[in-house]
């Protein structure tokens, strides 16, 4: 494939997984706004404890099986092996039972001490056993779109996220309205049945060969599986371990509204990056995984994935980081004000994921389980470290602090890493955006800090605009004279002059 023709592959499952993402962002809007009103700062606390503690049993339980059948799947795929295809995905099916009827026994049975150790009371012992019943939904879920996305159905996986979207929407707004804060917990369980109905739908769609195999013979196809899975759920673990840690202290040292602030600042910075961190996952991450025998060639996919991200993240982070003051005052309410400051900290730390990821899905592709484990290993425990030390010395705000550190560090961390597999070294093209972005983000978190509101919104907005011209440029300068997005730029005289290419 050429150059050319991986850029448009990078854009089209940027844009098809970002329109997706966009429409779930105006409904998670919506479901924020309602949550804010309905059930306040300490509400949306709570509601961050439950999914926190449902996010820590639900990787536990999954084993990371559903991650490394991705990888399997994706592989047999470019291979065209159909068999491996069906033994995988049967594997995969019965696994996903298994495990999630485990995470729903489980959590049941320690539902009150883990309420005791996340509250300091058994008050919501029945609701953390209510959690088990997610656990036990999202984990068959969870293998039903391991089958979209190795085959790479992006337009499917966005269907099935819109519909789920929509769903979730009118089920939180529901609930809360009748039952306040005790309709948190039976909410987000109508919203794991209902997504696993609409995975399931979309996974019947998929063409899987049909085969026979006993359970031992189930057993030893998990086992490669699992192996792999366990590098990832390893690593879900430390990311919830750490979330679930980070709630505790805030609740503790600051109470239910730290909690609620902190959850705000922390879901809005990554509002624009997601469409780019979501297409990695869906598209680029088995993409990758078929070019594994060819170092050069993966190491050419980086550097252009790295590029379009940056080209599509830089100016939504600078909206954020800019306009910070009016997004949570659009989003939430005046009650949540103190989350600007970890707002516009997070967006920072957004550019080191930015950056770092498509190095980071580099191990995975390479089936490098044991790098992956301590790269993944040194920069969770320094999160842990770095989220203490934050929060004693600044406050809430050294949370969102801790981030931009982090992801500093875990950038070279994985960098030297995969140095080391491949010889990989960013392009010239990605270093120039690299520093681009940077500079322009800095500045302006700068004048938002030192600057009043006006003149700080005035210098995001313009900055934003700046960048979001640039980006256009560099877009249509990768993606040629052919792509559409060329052609409608060119119907605009004073564009194509800009994008002149």
């Amino acid at each position: 494939m050429s150059q050319e023709s991986n850029y448009t592959q990078i854009l089209k499952s940027s844009v098809i997984i970002g329109g997706a993402v966009g429409i779930n962002l105006l409904l998670g809007a919506v479901r924020t706004k309602f949550a804010a009103l309905l059930i306040g700062t300490a509400g949306v606390g709570l509601l961050t404890s439950f999914t926190t503690v449902q996010g820590l049993f639900s990787t536990l339980a999954g084993l990371g099986i559903q991650s490394s059948a991705v990888r399997e799947i994706a592989a047999s795929v470019a291979k065209g092996d159909e068999q491996a295809i069906g033994r995988t995905v049967l594997t995969l099916r019965r696994i996903c039972w298994l495990t999630g009827l485990g995470g729903l026994l489980t959590i049941s049975a320690i539902s009150v001490p883990v309420s005791q150790m996340t509250f300091g009371s058994d008050q919501y012992t029945l609701d953390i056993a209510a959690l088990g019943l997610i656990i036990l939904f999202g984990n068959i879920s969870g293998g039903q779109m391991a089958l979209i996305q190795g085959t790479r159905r992006i337009g499917d996986m966005a269907r099935a996220n819109i519909v789920g979207a929509i769903f979730a929407t009118v089920a939180a707004i529901g609930f809360y309205v009748a039952l306040g804060l005790r309709g948190i917990v039976p909410s987000l369980v109508s919203i794991a049945a209902l997504q696993l109905v609409i995975s399931w739908y979309f996974a019947r769609r998929v063409p899987v060969p049909q085969v026979s195999l006993s359970w031992r013979q189930t057993f030893f196809e998990a086992g490669g599986m699992v192996r792999l899975g366990l590098v990832f759920m390893w690593n879900g673990l430390l990311v919830s371990v750490v979330s679930y840690i980070t709630v505790a202290l805030i609740t503790q040292q600051i109470g239910l509204q730290g909690v609620g602030l902190y959850s705000a600042a922390f879901a809005l910075s990554g509002i624009f990056i997601k469409f780019v961190l979501n297409a990695m996952e869906a598209d680029y991450y088995p993409r990758l995984t078929g070019m594994a025998q060819d170092k050069t060639a993966m190491n050419r996919l980086v550097n252009e994935q790295t590029e379009i991200g940056l080209l599509l993240a830089v100016p939504g982070l600078l909206a954020t980081l800019g306009l910070a003051p009016w997004i949570i005052r659009f989003f939430y309410t005046s009650e949540f004000i103190p989350a600007v400051e970890l707002l516009q900290w997070f967006v920072l730390g957004c550019m080191g994921r930015v950056i770092s990821w498509p190095l980071g899905f580099m191990m995975l592709a390479l089936g490098k389980g044991r790098w992956f484990f301590v790269a993944e290993t040194v920069a969770n425990i320094a999160h842990m470290v770095l989220i203490a030390v934050g929060l004693s010395v600044f406050g809430l705000p050294g949370v969102a602090i801790a981030s931009v550190v982090l992801y500093v560090f875990y950038t070279f961390v994985v960098l030297a890493v995969v140095r080391y597999l491949t010889a990989f070294y960013w392009s010239r093209g990605c270093l120039h955006l690299m520093a681009s972005g940077l500079i322009v983000l800095v500045c302006t978190f700068v004048a938002s800090k030192e600057l009043s509101l006006w003149p700080a919104t005035l210098i995001g907005a313009l900055s934003t605009i700046g960048f979001c011209t640039y980006s256009l440029r560099g877009l249509v300068q990768r993606i040629g004279s052919d792509h559409r997005l060329t052609r409608a730029v060119s119907k605009l005289p004073i564009i194509r002059a800009i994008c002149r290419y």
